[in-house]
């Protein structure tokens, strides 16, 4: 499989198994532009692209996956929510806790240690306090993603790896290609998207 073939397959897999929901489909659309927006603040202001990212993006598209998905059989895919937790690529429900909890526990290291062991001046006012803050939760999303594609290369292939990290990358674009109208759909009361799921519960 070319590495064009593999992204294909993880993009439809991922909405397949995870995007029946059309308010989980609408939040990933309000993370994507979110993430746009810190895309484009990277380059200027790194610390607030953190802020937008780990404050709207983030949560946004979370909040979609844990309350409003079913977690019921899926019948269009003959797969239980156990079988699709197993087999994700990237980060399941259990793993995003994770990763969820480093984030929200990670500003307690400053007021540890305001320096962060040296790599920070301390800070003075609650202004430099949240850029500290920022700049943390940058690294850990970039350690996340490099962490997961690293496993990926043991536990699958190099390729798998390197596949999913672009995957993760270019979600914002895509997602706005893929979701752009279930709002739309939301609004004219379809709650689960026809296509992935025969299901309605």
């Amino acid at each position: 499989m070319t590495f064009l073939d593999a992204l294909a397959e993880q993009r439809w897999d991922d909405h397949r198994f995870y995007h029946h929901s059309r308010m989980n489909q609408s939040l990933h659309l309000v993370s994507a532009v979110s993430f746009l927006c810190a895309y484009l603040l990277l380059f200027v202001d790194p610390a607030s692209a953190a802020l937008i990212a780990w404050l709207f993006a983030m949560p946004s598209r979370q909040i979609g996956h844990f309350f409003f998905e079913p977690r019921g059989y899926d019948t269009a895919n003959r797969a239980t929510h156990e079988f699709k937790e197993a087999v994700k690529v990237g980060y399941n429900l259990r793993r995003k806790v994770v990763l969820q909890s480093v984030w929200l526990l990670s500003p307690l290291l400053l007021v540890i240690d305001p320096s962060l062991w040296g790599l920070f001046t301390p800070h003075t006012t609650w202004l430099a306090f949240v850029r500290h803050v920022a700049l943390m939760w940058l690294s850990i999303g970039i350690g996340a993603v490099i962490v997961r594609s690293v496993q990926l290369f043991f536990v699958r292939d190099v390729q798998a790896g390197l596949v999913w990290a672009t995957k993760i990358l270019t979600d914002p674009f895509h997602d706005i290609l893929l979701y752009y109208k279930a709002p739309l759909y939301l609004l004219r009361g379809e709650r689960i998207d026809p296509i992935v799921s025969h299901d309605a519960a």
